[in-house]
């Protein structure tokens, strides 16, 4: 089965995570903002030459890395554009598709019949731009980030930049350096920092088992107030005008290290909601006004959807999309039709989008069954109601998924979920470390189908490799030690913290 790297057409491996001239990519300068050892591949770790946060150069090279290491350029197809995809006239009997597929550079449209189809173009698909009022008499430039690129051409300018996300908040730091910046938010944010406690990367601190355990513990808003606390240290959310009237684990994070830097420098200044656009101004819907402005930034998210498909495939209405364990649409008879990467998880998406895939390969070979329709359906409304409870009312709040409950939930399916009772008995220093240490991709490797005879040592060289790009100049081993000994005691006391909590209340 040939795979068409197609929608958008894409002439090398790199969907949107690199930077590339002339098409939809990140800016040139973004650095992901999950740390390598969790956003790994699960049976190929980033070498550990490259840096724990990598820009998307690096990224790019790993995709390379991968694909070669496992073969498989051969069988992917660059330069097709796949138009349409529907049932094929057997469908019924053999669950098989018909694509039309269009060579870009022949320009031959041809119709093609499948055993199977992945949607793998995620949630960044469509710009949103909302309307707001008066924005066509503005007569400065208008730009998404989808297609901003970099900070030439706006030196010396007045921009204002609306939304807060990790997209928003990269552009006004960036534009900080060259330009005034106005930054509108219409609730705040919390912000997370990439360099987390002891130096450490922020999910290889807080992705862990026992911090799961805690969350299942306690009450959200005990996680939220305590979390709040945390991230209060570094700066006071409230007085630079961030903080929201939600809790930190009620909104997707926003990951940056710089923004509270360059507001405290002057270069950013946060504002609230627009109220309208004058011919060169904003008016902001505190009264405030800032004339003279020369452009503004749509950080504003994307409206996903599948426009190659027919709305009775597969069918998405304000942001939501109903699946089955957010990868298959649960009125079809046959599941050779899956969509994967099409969430957003507060953590890595690239391990949890390969767990799809493995979920679906053995599903489409029929080595696993889905469960009935009215199960899967259950099981969305399910999802669906917990996700009203917890998040803010928002568009982008229709596809979160925590890290650990997620890859959990597909690894069950697929058999090879990490039963840590039975690796107690057997191999209990390695049970020790899955549990009180981060939650790398490689633990959904350890058995059962698929499994990697590397993935106990890539479990226990995690640390290895994060430390390796730093070790530039050599300093005494007590700050290796010291590291070492601050994650027991951070363990033992959130554990102590937790039981305590279930026994007093």
């Amino acid at each position: 089965m040939p795979i068409f790297c197609s929608f958008p057409p894409y002439l090398t491996i790199n969907g949107c995570s690199c930077f590339l001239t002339g098409q939809a990519c990140v800016a040139r300068s973004t650095v992901i903002n999950t740390s390598k050892e969790m956003m790994c591949y699960s049976d190929f770790p980033i070498p550990k030459e490259y840096p724990n946060y990598m820009h998307n150069t690096y990224v790019l090279k790993y995709f390379h890395l991968y694909a070669d290491n496992f073969g498989l350029k051969k069988y992917i197809k660059f330069n097709h554009e796949v138009i349409s995809v529907n049932k094929a006239d057997d469908y019924k009997a053999s669950g098989r598709w018909a694509l039309e597929v269009k060579n870009l550079q022949t320009k031959e449209v041809t119709s093609q019949t499948f055993d199977g189809v992945m949607l793998c173009t995620g949630h960044h698909a469509e710009k949103n731009i909302p309307k707001f009022p008066g924005i066509e008499e503005f007569k400065g430039k208008v730009v998404h980030t989808h297609d901003y690129k970099d900070q030439r051409g706006y030196e010396g300018k007045r921009v204002v930049v609306i939304g807060v996300g990790n997209s928003g908040g990269d552009a006004a730091v960036e534009l900080g350096r060259v330009a005034k910046v106005f930054l509108s938010t219409r609730r705040g944010t919390w912000i997370f920092n990439r360099v987390f406690q002891n130096g450490l990367p922020l999910d290889i601190v807080i992705t862990r088992r026992t911090s799961e355990t805690m969350r299942n513990l306690v009450p959200l808003s005990w996680t939220n107030s305590s979390a709040a606390k945390l991230l209060n240290e570094r700066f006071d959310h409230a007085l630079y005008g961030l903080k929201p009237n939600h809790g930190v684990f009620q909104q997707h994070a926003t990951v940056n290290d710089e923004l509270p830097n360059r507001i405290i420098c002057g270069a950013v200044t946060v504002k609230p909601d627009i109220r309208r656009f004058t011919e060169n101004g904003v008016e902001f819907v505190d009264g405030s006004v800032e004339n003279d402005i020369d452009a503004v930034v749509l950080a504003t998210g994307y409206i996903f959807g599948f426009p190659y498909c027919e709305p009775s495939v597969i069918k998405v209405e304000n942001n939501r999309v109903d699946l089955y364990k957010y990868v298959f649409p649960p009125d079809l008879e046959h599941p050779t039709l899956a969509v994967l990467g099409c969430f957003q998880p507060l953590g890595a998406i690239m391990p949890i989008s390969e767990t799809q895939a493995r979920w679906y390969a053995k599903a489409v070979k029929g080595e696993v069954k889905l469960p009935s329709k009215d199960l899967m359906w259950r099981d969305i409304h399910m999802k669906r109601e917990a996700m009203a409870r917890r998040y803010v009312t928002s568009q982008r709040h229709t596809i979160q998924v925590d890290f650990i409950p997620y890859m959990d939930e597909l690894a069950e399916q697929i058999g090879c979920k990490p039963n840590l009772a039975k690796i107690f008995f057997r191999d209990p220093k390695l049970a020790w470390e899955m549990y009180t240490g981060p939650c790398t991709p490689y633990q959904y490797r350890l058995s059962g189908p698929g499994s990697w005879e590397g993935a106990r040592d890539a479990i226990f060289t995690v640390m290895d490799r994060l430390a390796y790009p730093l070790a530039t100049r050599k300093v005494p081993d007590e700050s290796q030690t010291n590291t070492g000994n601050f994650m027991k005691v951070f363990v033992i006391v959130l554990l102590a913290v937790a039981i305590l909590y279930q026994l007093l209340f």
